[in-house]
């Protein structure tokens, strides 16, 4: 297949041509940085660091810019496929990020950590620090983590169904004020329509997913693949047979799980014990 020629010659790379953009909209209107915050809202340096590629921003901020330069909505396309473009992740994850973004239902097993879906901004950022992530890698990092919450929020949003391990949720952050939000935003995704929450207590034993964080994407072929992860790394399991054990024993894990009423409360019941500060 012949090399795709560039027309306009600007990025072809998502994150990059959506930083691109956002500057020659801004020269061509031949205003500052500080020019379009006094107009626009929102900290002048926010600005420049969407235009240096630093941050994509947020939805809202970009439908402010849509509307400051009259680009009837194409601003907001292009941070939509910045957010989802799979080269933002670290290399190892990216085939999965594809796999996921096509996905038509979802299904999670979590050992100790919240599924990065349904991780909040504080959770997301002492977890990948905790990596050894730092600087313009760990933003990063924690804005394409967050930006693969879209998935669950925009229009008809797939299925998703996650059993939380009880270890998830007593396994605190050191930030007690991040910790807090993690809750109460499990709690609030724990409501929608298209998710479903289940805790997993520590009564109910061993089992044979105990010490393996799962996920499983039905793909619009109907073709189910799995994917495995611990501390170290992640293995993406296409196998079918290796898919249907592990799909058996997340079924036999899920007769042992609360139910999804009884599992936002017992989440509730977490967040009231959490302490608002961290002990001394």
């Amino acid at each position: 297949m012949p090399q795709r020629r560039a027309i306009t010659g600007r990025s072809q790379e998502p994150r990059a041509r959506f930083a691109e953009e956002l500057r020659l909209f801004r020269h061509a209107r031949g205003a500052s940085l500080r020019g379009v915050a006094e107009v626009v809202g929102w900290d002048a340096s926010q600005f420049g660091k969407m235009e240096n590629g630093h941050t994509l921003g947020g939805p809202e901020i970009v439908e402010a810019l849509d509307q400051y330069y009259g680009t009837g909505g194409m601003l907001l396309t292009l941070w939509e496929l910045a957010v989802a473009d799979p080269t933002q992740f670290r290399e190892q994850y990216r085939r999965y990020m594809v796999l996921e973004a096509e996905a038509i239902s979802l299904w999670h097993y979590a050992v100790s950590t919240p599924p990065g879906l349904l991780q909040a901004p504080g959770y997301a950022r002492e977890a990948l620090a905790g990596g050894w992530l730092k600087g313009s890698e760990l933003e990063q990092q924690v804005e394409a983590r967050l930006g693969r919450r879209q998935l669950l929020e925009g229009e008809a949003p797939p299925p998703f169904r996650a059993i939380l391990s009880e270890a998830v949720l007593r396994t605190w952050l050191r930030d007690m004020g991040a910790w807090r939000e993690q809750l109460a935003h499990l709690a609030e995704m724990a409501e929608r329509a298209n998710i479903t929450l289940q805790v997993l207590p520590f009564s109910a034993g061993r089992h044979g997913l105990t010490n393996t964080t799962v996920m499983f994407l039905r793909l619009p072929s109907g073709r189910v693949v799995a994917y495995t992860e611990n501390d170290l790394r992640g293995e993406l399991v296409e196998e079918n047979a290796s898919v249907e054990l592990l799909q058996r024993r997340y079924d036999a894990m899920r007769d042992l799980a609360l139910s999804p009423a009884e599992s936002r409360d017992f989440i509730l019941r977490t967040l009231e014990e959490a302490p608002c500060e961290p002990s001394i």
